[in-house]
């Protein structure tokens, strides 16, 4: 099962060059964004995770642009994890925009660590378990 959420967000000047179109750097912010965004409509936002004792660092980005996104332009980011958590966390995401033509997908994968000795741990259990849940709710 998926778990799904979708944000907008307007595309501003300085994330432009001379062109008018997006940095392709800034895809990559689109994705934390609809990831924080993500965490917050699922119920665990990071901070939750991070006041039980764990981070989750970026452990990979792959990102394939298929159409600009200019200024002017409003987005909606589309972030989605299709399996439970074990080692990684890898969200989906999509990047589109309001004529909603995709102009970008892409994946990103975090790891899980010990905030206090930095080292990699699994999926915390009460965080997996509660994806877990979410996943059979949204099946039902």
């Amino acid at each position: 099962m998926e778990l799904k959420s979708e944000m907008f967000m307007d595309v501003r000047y300085y994330e432009t060059d001379k062109m008018g179109v997006v940095h392709h750097s800034n895809y990559i912010r689109y994705f934390e964004c609809g990831r924080t965004q993500f965490m917050k409509d699922l119920g665990y936002p990071y901070d939750r995770l991070e006041a039980e004792g764990v981070i989750m660092p970026v452990v990979s980005v792959e990102s394939k642009y298929l159409f600009p996104a200019k200024y002017g332009d409003t987005l909606r980011i589309v972030s989605k994890l299709n399996r439970i958590p074990m080692a990684k966390f890898v969200v989906e995401n999509e990047v589109y925009n309001q004529d909603n033509v995709l102009l970008n997908k892409g994946t990103v994968v975090l790891g899980f660590l010990d905030e206090k000795t930095r080292r990699p741990i699994r999926c915390p259990e009460g965080f997996m378990k509660f994806i877990e849940d979410k996943m059979k709710e949204a099946e039902a």
